[in-house]
């Protein structure tokens, strides 16, 4: 695949998705691809996941708010 923008943004998130999916590669022993052929996950499972991913996120959003917060605070 050839990547043909110059966004150094888009870059640096390709390249963090490259990583994640080397650890995920790593840790669960295939690729999503696989699980999709292999007919380890259907995509019920898949929309488990997803859904866990976005229950994460919106703690970690709380989080990061919380810490936001407590630094503006410390500011004033």
């Amino acid at each position: 695949m050839k990547i043909n923008t110059k966004d150094e943004i888009v870059l640096k998130v390709l390249k963090k998705m490259d990583e994640r999916s080397l650890v995920g590669q790593e840790k669960y022993g295939a690729t999503m691809m696989q699980e999709i052929v292999g007919q380890e996950k259907n995509l019920d499972r898949f929309l488990v996941d997803v859904q866990e991913e976005l229950m994460d996120a919106l703690l970690y959003i709380e989080a990061a708010r919380r810490c936001l917060s407590d630094e503006v605070e410390e500011v004033m």
